[in-house]
């Protein structure tokens, strides 16, 4: 997520939610401290499988650590986004912080040198033993902050993966088959434009949009694929069958009316929201809203994977950092060791998040049986894709303002993917 999850939600990012933060410990690079605050910051919802699972490891950290107490206030993710250099360089840095993954975000401050070393701890702790090799990808990075390889800088103690949300009444209601194959996707969408439904919940001003066009362009990729474009395993032409495919039948579906065109200045909450509300039948976005929409949907949905494509957007999770600045370095170890611990992990899966050391049989929830098993088929097929705006600094908000004119109709395809393969090659190491 967006991110970006971006991690989104939605990240996202690319993600919308509450950041945590906390005041400080004992010393390191940072300066002195009272040794009696941990000062963490974390940008998970509260109502998030992984806001309760964290704010139970808080609990469990403060009753094990007599007279320390953690701290914190709330920012939202763009926020920490956009200002966490600075914040980083500065003597407001926190003890430990959530961070977005990839060589954009975390790989960047690793380059910079504003993140500690975790590889020793790693070692001593055994957190590499919990993660599979996939998950494990974006904790690890070059001296160029490339990931995949290096020093390990940051701990993902959950995985994610998007998948397609639908809102089954809504189907039901219109008498629309819940599709299981692409073509009956599209036929669905057809049939929901013509009872004059918006079939996709979108977010154009955030990571939504673009992960829509990844994914389709997923569809027509494989590993190797993946590897050029992320890890910079060769070279990346955004002209290619995929990509253009991706940017093609996005516009597409915008002029067929699947994707509203107010939909550019959207955020991701907003088509949460819309989701939830019952406006789309459709939503295509991570795991991060699934126990958003466990609380919240008045309306039976289910999920799937992106149907026809091996491949989908994915990772680790967000990564536990533990700032150069740091004041007190061994209490975020510690914090980091107890959210890898079962109770917690156990409960991140029940609560629909997607844990990377849960103990399976204390995952009693059908819902989150299913998806937990849904993310181990993808990645076992190791078609965990990654996010689009990864690979270089600032291709985020390249990526948000480009696709945001594919979706208004003031560009075409064709420039569209000019211009990405422009901000690409300025910001990618040189071949």
């Amino acid at each position: 997520m967006l991110t970006a999850r971006r991690r989104a939600a939605g990240l996202a990012v690319a993600l919308v939610g509450s950041l945590l933060l906390a005041s400080c410990g004992e010393g390191s690079d940072g300066g002195s401290s009272d040794g009696k605050t941990l000062k963490l910051w974390h940008y998970e919802g509260p109502d998030s499988a992984m806001g309760a699972a964290w704010k139970e490891a808080i609990k469990e950290f403060e009753d094990t650590h007599p007279g320390v107490k953690v701290t914190f206030e709330e920012k939202g993710f763009e926020q920490i986004q956009k200002t966490a250099p600075m914040v980083l360089n500065s003597d407001d840095a926190p003890d430990l912080m959530e961070y977005n993954k990839g060589n954009a975000t975390a790989g960047l401050l690793s380059k910079q040198g504003l993140l500690t070393d975790l590889s020793a701890e790693v070692g001593k702790r055994g957190w590499d033993k919990s993660l599979s090799a996939g998950v494990r990808t974006t904790s690890q990075y070059d001296a160029q902050g490339v990931m995949g390889s290096g020093k390990w800088y940051g701990i993902p103690n959950y995985a994610e993966y998007t998948m397609v949300f639908y809102n089954k009444d809504l189907f039901a209601q219109h008498g629309v088959k819940v599709p299981t194959t692409f073509d009956e996707l599209t036929t669905a969408m057809d049939a929901f434009k013509a009872k004059g439904v918006t079939p996709l919940a979108n977010a154009g001003a955030e990571y939504m949009a673009q992960q829509y066009l990844y994914q389709l362009a997923l569809s027509k990729a494989d590993r190797s694929w993946v590897d050029k474009y992320e890890l910079y395993k060769g070279k990346t032409d955004f002209h290619d069958a995929a990509w253009t495919y991706g940017a093609e039948t996005f516009a597409d579906w915008v002029k067929k009316g699947y994707i509203a065109k107010t939909s550019s200045g959207a955020k991701a909450e907003d088509a949460g929201v819309a989701f939830i509300a019952g406006k789309n039948p459709i939503l295509f976005s991570g795991s991060w809203w699934y126990g958003r929409f466990k609380a919240e949907n008045k309306f039976a949905w289910s999920t799937s994977l992106w149907p026809g494509s091996n491949m989908t957007l994915g990772s680790g999770g967000n990564l536990w950092v533990v700032p150069k600045g740091s004041k007190n370095k061994e209490l975020a170890y510690d914090f980091i060791d107890i959210t890898m611990k079962k109770n917690i992990q156990n409960l991140l899966g029940n609560k629909g998040g997607v844990p990377v050391s849960a103990d399976p049989a204390a995952i009693t929830d059908p819902q989150a049986k299913s998806l937990i098993e849904n993310f181990n088929t993808v990645s076992d097929r190791d078609g965990l894709a990654f996010y689009p705006d990864w690979p270089v600094p600032g291709f985020y908000d390249v990526l948000v303002s480009e696709t945001q004119k594919l979706i208004t109709g003031s560009t075409e395809p064709d420039a569209y993917l000019d211009a990405l393969q422009k901000a690409y090659d300025a910001g990618a190491p040189k071949q």
